[in-house]
């Protein structure tokens, strides 16, 4: 079968190239970079950790936690990141706003935490307890607004919207 000149020309042109190798190595290198990527950023929303000890009040909120410090207040203790700090009833029974275990903590996880900015906000989220008195989560407030946490937010669980 006669081919077109353009078309014997192309044949040649192929067969003095031979068999093109495909080069994985750079390809691997995007997808590991891809990879890495991708698990860096699909983790900017905060799972809150679950503790049986702690049963959060239920509300109509939307919006998800972001990264912060998380300060759990049960009926015993008080847990900073889970680490124990102090009971609840020696919390409630200090007279002063300030509870010094507590700030004292707090100011260590401040100096821990990598800020880009001074000016830069440190939230905290605090997960209590629905039965703890309001003077102890005053108290704890009034504690991280000292230890210069100023985005506080208060956990609940997500309540579903009755149907009417």
């Amino acid at each position: 079968m006669n081919q077109s000149r353009r078309a014997a020309r192309m044949g040649r042109h192929h067969k003095r190239r031979g068999v093109v190798a495909l080069s994985l190595t750079s390809m691997m290198d995007i997808f590991t970079i891809l990879v890495f990527f991708l698990l860096v950023n699909s983790g900017t929303e905060q799972q809150l950790p679950s503790n049986q000890s702690v049963e959060l009040p239920q509300s109509l909120a939307q919006q998800l936690p972001k990264d912060a410090l998380i300060v759990m207040v049960s009926k015993d203790d008080i847990i900073v990141q889970g680490r124990r700090i102090m009971s609840a009833d020696a919390a409630e029974k200090l007279e002063d706003d300030v509870l010094p275990a507590l700030l004292q903590e707090l100011k260590l996880q401040s100096s821990n935490r990598l800020t880009v900015a001074a000016e830069e906000r440190n939230p905290a989220i605090v997960m209590g307890d629905k039965t703890i008195p309001y003077r102890l989560l005053r108290k704890i407030m009034y504690t991280l607004s000292e230890a210069n946490y100023t985005d506080i937010s208060l956990a609940v669980m997500k309540k579903e919207k009755p149907v009417s």
